[in-house]
């Protein structure tokens, strides 16, 4: 292994673990969080294999993720009413979750509203999601207790799509960095230790213990939880396949009136203000086979697909600078359900966000939890 550690670090960091957590993102934490209000004086280790949470905790878009008119659409064609229902009440209940543990202010939340954007030559899909409005506003309407969206003009002066864009009321921003921060400390508080550049190479349940191999360092652990998402299919054979989110932002633009949340293409391409700049994120429709994989990095196909966008969508008439690009490995498959099971009696997982994470993130990390209780 890694590094030759001493009886003190062994003694202090890695011995008499009952609970071992792959994954400092938002499910890990959660997860953690929950794991210690239910079991008080129980050792708790989370190892991350990156020096900040990888994968997309810090590095999405930070929208609230509720859904946008066409994709609650797509949902309908695949899912019962009854069951895109629960989707979007979990994702909300996640967010009221996020909110009521880390407060607003930490979380960045701002209730600015989201809007889909319908490009001149997606007539038909707009005027589909005209005329299933009103269903759709029933169905979530004991969600929100209101209805959710609206035909909305283009105030926001964006050019080469429809003339009117069609708004979810209740969607918001959400700051992603101070929100893991945020988490982590609580973590810290509670006396969960949280091991950074650790990575776990495989496990073994031995029955009484769970066998934790890493990069660094062989230790036991009572239980074990697996909450990498988009990265689980190195440790896990389930259905759950990585797909990367390219993302760009620019410098500060003076005088920028654009706030909210967008979405365009059927939510392959999602944007949103970040005080006075603009990011842009998305295109993996363009590539799907290249986008699934757990590399981090940007591809020169997309990233010019996003600038073209910005030139000719959403800031026709503004000149920008990319300032900088970044991507996110999210955890995708078959169903939009996330996975949260026990993979043998010592081995848990909560993976397979589907995007979502911010939205369902929390909760999925409480119920990976529950699942030892």
């Amino acid at each position: 292994m890694g590094m030759h550690l001493s009886y003190w670090e062994r003694k202090s960091w890695f011995s008499n673990i009952d609970f071992t957590i792959i994954g400092s993102g938002i499910v890990g934490l959660n997860c953690a969080l929950a794991l210690r209000n239910t079991y008080p004086a129980a050792r708790i280790l989370v190892v991350e294999k990156g020096t900040l949470p990888q994968g997309a905790s810090t590095k999405n878009a930070g929208f609230a993720c509720f859904g946008s008119i066409s994709e609650i659409l797509s949902d309908l064609r695949h899912h019962t009413e009854q069951e895109v229902q629960n989707l979007v009440q979990d994702r909300f209940k996640g967010i009221q979750v996020l909110r009521s543990l880390v407060g607003d202010t930490a979380l960045g939340f701002k209730k600015y509203g989201g809007h889909e954007l319908f490009l001149a030559n997606q007539a038909q899909l707009f005027q589909t999601c005209k005329e299933q409005l009103k269903r759709v506003n029933e169905l979530l309407y004991p969600i929100f207790q209101g209805n959710a969206f609206s035909v909305q003009p283009n105030h926001f002066g964006f050019k080469e799509i429809e003339k009117e864009y069609i708004s979810h009321a209740y969607e918001g921003q959400i700051d992603t960095g101070s929100m893991m921060k945020s988490l982590v400390l609580l973590a810290l508080k509670q006396h969960i230790t949280i091991l950074n550049s650790i990575t776990v190479r495989d496990f073994e349940d031995m029955g009484h213990h769970v066998v934790v191999r890493t990069n660094e360092v062989e230790f036991n652990s009572k239980k074990l939880i697996i909450a990498t998402n988009g990265f689980a299919k190195q440790l896990l054979s389930e259905e759950v396949q990585p797909a990367r989110a390219q993302i760009v932002l620019t410098k500060p633009i003076p005088g920028l009136n654009i706030k909210g949340t967008f979405h365009l293409e059927e939510g392959f391409y999602y944007f949103r203000n970040i005080e006075n700049r603009i990011l842009l994120g998305g295109g993996r429709n363009m590539d799907f086979k290249t986008e699934e994989t757990t590399e981090f990095g940007t591809t020169a196909l997309i990233e010019d697909k996003l600038k073209l966008l910005l030139q000719t969508v959403i800031l026709p008439h503004t000149p920008f600078e990319i300032d900088m690009k970044w991507s996110g490995i999210m955890g995708v498959g078959p169903q939009k359900k996330p996975i949260i099971k026990k993979v043998t009696d010592n081995v848990a997982c909560g993976v397979r966000l589907g995007g979502m994470g911010i939205a369902i993130g929390a909760n999925v990390g409480r119920q990976a939890a529950d699942l030892f209780k």
